[in-house]
């Protein structure tokens, strides 16, 4: 029974020892498999960092590459509005010295003034040529329709511009250089009332012509259309001053 005992109770020791051997082996590999896994952990975070900041340098430099590229942009913009607002500028000089020169046709309101000559017989008068409608007639009426705030004044359709003429070719006038005849159709845009006060007023030269028995017909209208010129214009001797000072 003793003998049996003791082989037991060796038999225990030897399981005891090696249980904790094992023990000893498990606990070692756990520890080492902790250290690895915490060194491989420890890596990866390391690794992540580095390659979020790369990514964060990255993101930086295009986002400060974009942001002089606007700065740029916005600065090509403004230079495009300044063209822009300037040739603007410029096109409307060009269109309002072209309605000054008479170069293009225009409208609005004014008035259309129409004369013709006397229906008095040319027996009944001394002098027969006073009954009709002469070159001075239209110049006289056309400065008056100026003085009177008119913008553009054509007659039968040919513009007044500040080189046009109006003169007496034999028995017809001529105005621009081309021959016109009775009845003699002066448009005239500006302000309507003004424009036919000036031109009627009491005393004035329409009413000497109304006098003479000379046909008159006057119109006022929201919109008149006075068309073009349509000749040359030719400087033989007259040049810009600053061009003239360059040439000497």
């Amino acid at each position: 029974m003793t003998e049996l005992r003791k082989v037991i109770i060796m038999r225990s020791k030897g399981a005891q020892i090696s249980i904790a051997l094992v023990c000893l082996i498990l606990g070692i590999m756990l520890a080492v498999q902790f250290r690895t896994t915490a060194a491989i952990q420890a890596t990866q975070t390391d690794g992540r960092i580095e390659e979020l900041t790369q990514k964060l340098q990255t993101v930086t430099s295009e986002r400060d590459a974009l942001a002089e590229e606007v700065l740029t942009l916005r600065s090509k913009l403004s230079n495009f509005r300044q063209t822009d607002q300037a040739l603007a500028d410029l096109q409307q000089e060009v269109i309002e010295a072209n309605m000054a020169a008479g170069l293009i046709a225009v409208e609005g309101p004014g008035i259309i003034l129409t004369v013709n000559d006397s229906l008095l017989n040319l027996q009944s008068v001394e002098n027969a040529n006073a009954l009709l409608v002469h070159d001075r007639d239209l110049l006289i009426l056309v400065n008056e329709l100026k003085a009177s705030g008119a913008e553009a004044i054509s007659i039968n359709g040919k513009r007044i511009t500040a080189m046009s003429e109006i003169r007496c070719a034999g028995t017809t006038i001529l105005v621009n250089w081309d021959k016109i005849a009775p009845p003699f159709e002066i448009r005239a845009v500006g302000n309507p009332d003004m424009l036919e006060s000036g031109i009627t007023m009491r005393g004035g030269y329409l009413d000497q012509l109304k006098l003479l028995g000379m046909q008159v017909h006057l119109q006022k209208l929201e919109k008149v259309e006075i068309p073009a010129y349509t000749g040359s214009f030719k400087f033989d001797y007259a040049l810009p001053v600053e061009y003239k000072e360059e040439a000497e």
